[in-house]
């Protein structure tokens, strides 16, 4: 199904919900974003903060799959918070409409800037993010849209990570996806803001090279980090999704922390 010409409208969780998304440019959603939402495990009223969310494909998976939760989209992009309003806008994501707003803010901002932004100090229980990956001196892409999305400054995962403890409540969830080769950054971004670090790599095939990590973490916890079993994503010779990331992919299965 399509919109404007330059436009798609994707359906995620089995047509649960719905993402308009740039056509031919700029960044596109896909099972990224669908594991990164299905790290947050929590049937309580939670607030969540999907940061740069983009068009808002993991921020809106976690509103379809908990009806309890509210998510507040931060996109630094004026022209993907557009895509994210009308995502939101869509008739087949009234259900979740009302529980889903957009922030058009700079998740690096800090001190009073960040608050002035709407990235308010101990007001989300969770914090999703899937930052850029592609390190600065990587083949450039002329799509300028693309390249905002996917290009790592230095010490983003510092900046990035500020923030979301920043804007945590205590014991809240952090939750991100990124590149293995992020993991120390990563990990010394968390320093004493974040514990109860568990990594999983996600690997393409059985005996494949991990392509992905999945990280969580916990504000003010003080236990050890932990390294979880792999996650393989393809079934042996195949394209098929293995039965627990299809679950995911599909939102009838959370992955909750150990």
């Amino acid at each position: 199904m399509t919109g404007k010409p330059t436009d798609t409208i994707d359906a995620f969780h089995r047509g649960a919900f719905h993402v308009v998304q740039p056509k031919g440019r700029g960044h596109r959603s896909g099972m990224d974003a669908m594991l990164l939402a299905a790290l947050v495990a929590d049937e309580r009223p939670v607030r969540v903060a999907d940061l740069g969310a983009g068009a808002g494909a993991a921020g809106l998976a976690v509103a379809s799959r908990l009806a309890d939760a509210e998510v507040v989209l931060f996109e630094r992009s004026a022209e993907m918070a557009d895509y994210a309003r009308r995502s939101i806008l869509l008739p087949g994501n009234a259900h979740v409409a009302g529980r889903v707003g957009v922030v058009e803010a700079d998740v690096t901002l800090t001190a009073r800037a960040r608050n002035d932004a709407g990235l308010i100090d101990e007001s989300f229980h969770h914090v999703i993010m899937n930052p850029p990956f592609n390190d600065a001196g990587d083949r450039r892409t002329p799509d300028a849209l693309k390249a905002e999305a996917h290009a790592m400054t230095d010490g983003l995962f510092e900046s990035w990570i500020r923030t979301a403890g920043a804007i945590m409540i205590p014991g809240g969830q952090l939750s991100l996806i990124a590149r293995p080769e992020s993991i120390a950054e990563i990990i010394d971004a968390c320093g004493r803001r974040f514990g109860g670090i568990e990594v999983t790599a996600i690997h393409p095939r059985a005996g494949e090279n991990a392509v992905r990590i999945l990280v969580t973490a916990i504000k003010g916890s003080r236990a050890r980090l932990s390294l979880r079993a792999a996650l393989i994503m393809h079934e042996e010779g195949s394209h098929k999704f293995s039965p627990l990331v299809d679950d995911f992919n599909n939102g009838r299965a959370a992955y909750a922390r150990l």
